[in-house]
């Protein structure tokens, strides 16, 4: 794993990329992030990601499954920056000099599927 976010953490416009466990007590980062920087962002991006499977899970049992569970992924984009992340893969991109299709094409292609339980 190391070496794919080594490569993501290489590609135009990318600030950094960084694993995280869902129990919490793990992460892993390439890029120009401090190490405090980057555990918080994988506080963020866990929290978010339970949050994103919470909801999915909400709608499909209401019966309004449209394809989105069970959910791979999220992503936002701001002004200045985004913050993609598939399964438990996060990446942080600058809107001005990224390719966020390819950003995702590529974190699609390496991450693999999540299906159910996160914890």
């Amino acid at each position: 794993m190391i070496s794919f976010l080594l490569s993501l953490s290489q590609m135009p416009g990318v600030i950094a990329a960084g694993e995280y466990s869902y129990r919490g007590d793990r992460f892993s980062y390439e890029g120009k992030l401090t190490s405090e920087l980057a555990r918080m962002a994988s506080i963020m991006c866990r929290a978010t990601t339970l949050a994103t499977h919470m909801q999915v899970d909400m709608l499909k049992s209401l019966g309004m499954d449209y394809g989105c569970a069970p959910a791979r992924g999220w992503m936002v984009r701001g002004e200045h920056m985004s913050v993609c992340v598939v399964g438990n893969v996060f990446c942080f991109a600058e809107n001005a000099s990224a390719d966020l299709s390819r950003i995702m094409q590529h974190l699609q292609a390496q991450v693999s599927q999540q299906e159910g339980q996160l914890v």
